[in-house]
């Protein structure tokens, strides 16, 4: 047999680099921003400009920058082999990150590179790469080019200009480009939140997204008060550890609409619980079960942080854009265990939440009488909103009114509850999960119950803090009477 050389055209891969992985903005800010944290950066500068409708990104970091023939090797596309053993905190793998990353948003990458006095710089530019050309920056180049800050101290800057699929050809107007770039410091906030807090290294991370600094999301509010860290778990595969820490996060009724907001993310509370995996403390994925249970209300306030280390990078998968991973089977069985105990302890915040016979001082919908050795549950009529259902309409509405409530309790189903409170009680789920369901009602209720108080404001407020189930959720109802204009905010 014979060989002969069969390299690939150098076009036509560079433009195929395109497509390696999914990336949108943030992820490819993060890709570059694993090698400021690889260099040992204590500060990143991102600098995203419209330009009038041709966008640049800057991203420049204060690390150990990079000798010229280290930039050189950088700059390589493949320049490091994905199964060589790595430092433990190395964040890359194939050698392709910063190459990938930035072709997905631009055709021409430029980084410049300042080490010892030495400045250093290459060129990407996808219109003139035949035969593998690169360009190299000389001096004068480097100085138009560079930020001021790179020129006196050691660091990298890179620079993406022809953005040619970030501006989507031109088309992208300036408040969808401002738009990217909130989404952009959101998905960094939690990417790199461990970092930015100090959790990793002893000391923080600075990420300034065009001067303003970016401040860590916690997905898990562990400085609440009200969220549960659960026991942590460690699993043995291939010889290595990977750490498992659930948590439950606060019900709405603890939550300030804010703080809800914020913990919900763009997609809500359904969408983002499940596993956040972390490789070397940066977030790959979030939310997701690895199909072990499927999204519902019950689990909704279920985060699991998975923490992986990059020697496991070929048993979990990880894509080359690092936003995606698949669960080992050696896994399975043993996170389905947990995540089963998991949902169970969640429903306990909800089934929690309902209502209380026992609470002195409250006004509850249900009441329970015990006579002659007899139990009998019936609705209370002196609950605001019952009494004021009752007293509306004309005598036949009342009578109705009455009519349909007596039906209620009658059929209320003994035996079926009874065989559910034995056998599965964290599965009765009766309470609210969705505090836009509760503002909703509450606001629909708000008429009925202020012509109860004959619209005097400040009996209606002090009504509700004593009247189940809006005292049970107050944060959520005083937010509604802050929003009306009922109710001063606390200072």
């Amino acid at each position: 047999m014979k060989y002969e050389p069969n390299p690939p055209d150098a076009p036509s891969l560079m433009m195929s680099a395109r497509s390696f992985g999914n990336y949108d903005l943030p992820g490819a800010i993060a890709d570059l921003i694993d090698n400021s944290i690889q260099a040992c950066a204590r500060e990143v500068t991102l600098t995203c400009d419209f330009g009038g409708g041709s966008p640049s990104i800057r991203i420049r970091d204060d690390g150990h920058g990079m000798s010229g023939a280290e930039l050189r090797q950088a700059m390589r596309p493949a320049s490091a082999n994905p199964l060589m053993e790595r430092s433990p905190d190395d964040l890359g793998r194939f050698g392709w990150g910063m190459k990938s990353a930035s072709f997905s948003q631009c055709t021409r990458l430029s980084v410049l590179s300042r080490r010892n006095d030495e400045t250093s710089g290459c060129v990407w530019d996808l219109d003139d790469v035949d035969g593998w050309r690169m360009g190299i920056l000389d001096q004068d180049d480097i100085e138009n080019l560079a930020s001021a800050e790179l020129l006196v101290k050691d660091g990298v800057e890179i620079v993406w200009s022809n953005c040619d699929r970030l501006s989507e050809n031109g088309t992208l107007t300036v408040s969808e480009f401002n738009a990217l770039v909130v989404h952009a410091r959101n998905r960094l906030a939690l990417i790199f939140h461990r970092y930015l807090a100090g959790e990793v290294r002893g000391r923080r991370l600075v990420i300034r997204l065009n001067g303003q600094k970016i401040e860590p999301w916690d997905p898990f509010y562990r400085d609440h008060e009200a969220t549960q860290e659960l026991e942590p778990e460690s699993l043995r595969i291939a010889g290595r550890t990977i750490d498992i820490q659930p948590f439950i996060l606060p019900h709405y009724s603890k939550l300030m609409s804010n703080q809800y907001d914020r913990l919900g993310g763009e997609e809500g509370f359904l969408r983002n619980q499940g596993f956040y995996v972390y490789r070397n403390h940066r977030l790959i994925i979030s939310g997701t079960w690895f199909r072990l249970l499927r999204h519902g209300e019950l689990s909704q306030l279920v985060r699991v942080r998975v923490d992986i280390p990059n020697a496991l990078d070929h048993v979990w998968k990880i894509t080359i854009d690092k936003s995606d991973a698949q669960l080992p089977a050696a896994l399975r069985s043993r996170l389905h265990q947990i995540v089963d105990g998991l949902r169970r302890r969640s429903s306990r915040v909800y089934r929690s939440r309902g209502g209380r016979l026992d609470r002195s001082g409250t006004t509850s919908v249900w009441s329970r009488h015990a006579r002659a050795g007899e139990i009998h549950y019936s609705i209370n009529r002196e609950h605001p909103i019952i009494e004021a259902l009752l007293q509306a309409g004309s005598d036949e509405q009342k009578r109705a009114a009455s009519a349909a409530i007596k039906v209620i309790e009658q059929a209320f189903p003994v035996s079926a509850f009874g065989r559910d409170a034995v056998a599965q009680i964290d599965s009765i789920h009766q309470t609210l999960s969705d505090r836009e369901a509760f503002r909703a009602d509450l606001i629909s209720a708000l008429p009925l119950l202020l012509d109860q108080v004959d619209g005097d404001i400040e009996a209606l407020v002090a009504l509700l803090r004593v009247t189940e189930p809006w005292c049970e959720a107050w944060k959520t109802t005083e937010t509604v009477l802050q929003e009306k204009g009922w109710l001063r905010a606390e200072s």
